[in-house]
């Protein structure tokens, strides 16, 4: 078992989700080659199947992420953690070997299924963490995310020269190497006295957005997490889709650019975080970021050129100083046995605006691109989500600013 305020775990968890992270960004700059072929359709038409392809792994995480957060809230972390990476494993040999989209489909629902590698991995910060370092700590989460998205992308695209399917088969080596070093390496982070037991009533996907209406104020902030959630999904189910079509990128092109986007979540969570945290605190942190977040969605609406989206990216990328600091407030109000279940209920509703943000986005893009398209705007799914990211902040400010409750410490 580890000490609370732990460095060495923090570094346990933090390699194994970049090993994670690794392996789920090779097959990004791929995945719109890919399902085009398999389709014989061209970029606009793909990027219906895209959206709900994502969909189809958010429907079976919400449904099954909840169980995943409270079997790790009676068993601990490392199990679950040790059992997702290794169903991910399986499922990139999956689609990198499917025959056609239903295979890819089968693909997505089996890590949708497994996908726990997120939920515990926020449990197992909140679980080493103390209320003076959570923040930091969570960032170091979003860290991960940002070089796994340097060092995945950019080998993804230039891996998909030999084939589109060739990353996927990188992809799930990565992830079984990640398991292993996990089965070797990882330590439990939940000590016996932290443990409850399980109960199907909490494991469900109701039963788990039920636990925060035992928390009232975390009701507004929920909702204002639920639209940032969506409104990212203008870049997340887009990006190599609008790119691609929009100004003819390669997929090295794609790589390469996603690899800045990591370079510079990586700086702002791993690094910035801890310095603008402390001064401006989470409520600013929160207000500061969405407002970024919302103007370089609204910078990417109106692109004309390729080097625009790379200099628009800063203020984007900037935006990443609200997740941590969000979600440090709304950890904080929950007490230490029922972090997992926070967790879970948490990455439920990212996984439910997972259902709905990517068909709404790429079928926007589609509207937009298609060759009876009313309007042709493909910038439209990112003019969405600048509304959508200000809204957000609009609610969070009214909520923190009536908050009186005190936090759980």
């Amino acid at each position: 078992m580890i000490k609370k305020d732990s460095n060495a775990a923090v570094g346990f968890i933090f390699i194994t989700l970049l090993l994670d992270i690794i392996g789920w960004g090779i097959i990004i700059p791929v995945v719109p080659k890919l399902i085009g072929g398999m389709i014989n359709g061209d970029i606009s038409e793909a990027s219906k199947y895209g959206g709900w392809l994502t969909a189809a792994y958010a429907i079976t995480q919400f449904c099954f992420a909840p169980l995943i957060g409270n079997l790790s809230d009676k068993y601990g972390r490392r199990p679950v953690l040790l059992f997702s990476l290794f169903g991910f494993g399986m499922d990139y040999l999956l689609v990198a070997f499917a025959p056609n989209i239903y295979w890819l489909f089968a693909g997505r629902i089996i890590a949708g299924i497994t996908g726990a590698s997120f939920t515990t991995a926020t449990a197992y910060i909140a679980d080493i963490s103390t209320p003076e370092n959570r923040a930091k700590n969570f960032g170091m989460i979003g860290a991960a995310f940002g070089m796994g998205f340097i060092i995945g992308p950019v080998i993804g695209g230039l891996l998909g020269s030999f084939g589109p399917r060739v990353p996927f088969i990188a992809a799930a080596i990565l992830c079984l190497l990640n398991w292993l070093y996990g089965y070797f390496v990882l330590p439990e982070s939940l000590s016996k006295e932290n443990r409850r037991p399980f109960d199907w009533k909490r494991a469900n996907p109701v039963g788990s957005l039920f636990m925060l209406k035992r928390y009232p104020a975390l009701g507004g902030l929920v909702f204002s997490l639920v639209l940032v959630y969506i409104a990212a999904h203008a870049v997340q189910s887009n990006w190599s889709f609008f790119t691609i079509y929009r100004f003819n990128w390669t997929e090295k092109l794609v790589g390469i650019s996603l690899g800045v986007v990591g370079l510079l979540v990586g700086l702002v969570q791993g690094g910035l975080i801890r310095w603008v945290n402390p001064k401006l605190g989470n409520e600013k942190s929160v207000y500061v970021g969405l407002a970024l977040y919302g103007m370089g969605l609204l910078l990417f609406a109106f692109a004309n050129a390729s080097w625009m989206m790379f200099v628009f990216l800063i203020p984007y990328c900037l935006g990443g100083i609200a997740g941590p600091a969000l979600q440090s407030i709304i950890s904080g109000h929950v007490p230490p046995t029922e972090q997992g279940e926070l967790q879970g209920a948490l990455t439920s509703l990212m996984s439910a605006t997972s259902i709905i943000g990517p068909p709404i986005m790429t079928n926007l893009f589609y509207f937009f691109t298609h060759k009876s398209a009313p309007i042709h705007f493909p910038g439209a799914p990112f003019l969405l989500g600048a509304v959508l990211m200000f809204g957000s902040a609009i609610i969070a400010y009214y909520v923190l600013s009536h908050e009186k409750k005190p936090a759980i410490q």
